[in-house]
């Protein structure tokens, strides 16, 4: 072989390598692609499911606070309808206090 030859076979084994390091470059460039798109998708369903479990205890807990409220309506009512009104002693108080009688 003269050197022609062999410069010429050194020159397509690097070209070879070249090629190969740019597929190799290619490949790792889609599989990182791929790792992000999968750890986004998983990301996103992951807080897909936390934000559902959060809605549903905050609806959950906004209807306790509701039976609640209507719960301690109920008992006031109750309460203040069970009053009795003094009138006459209401009247005296009035007059008192607004138009100074005794």
């Amino acid at each position: 072989m003269d050197n022609d030859e062999v410069l010429g076979h050194l020159l397509k084994i690097e070209s070879e390598a070249a090629e190969l390091v740019d597929n190799a470059r290619i490949e790792a460039d889609r599989r990182v692609s791929d790792a992000e798109k999968h750890a986004r998708a998983s990301y996103d369903d992951r807080c897909r499911a936390e934000r559902e479990g959060l809605e549903k205890e905050f609806q959950q807990s906004k209807e306790r606070a509701r039976q609640q409220y209507q719960e301690e309506m109920a008992a006031y009512r109750q309460a203040i309808s069970s009053i009795q009104v003094d009138t006459d002693r209401f009247s005296a108080l009035l007059s008192k206090l607004v138009m100074g009688e005794t």
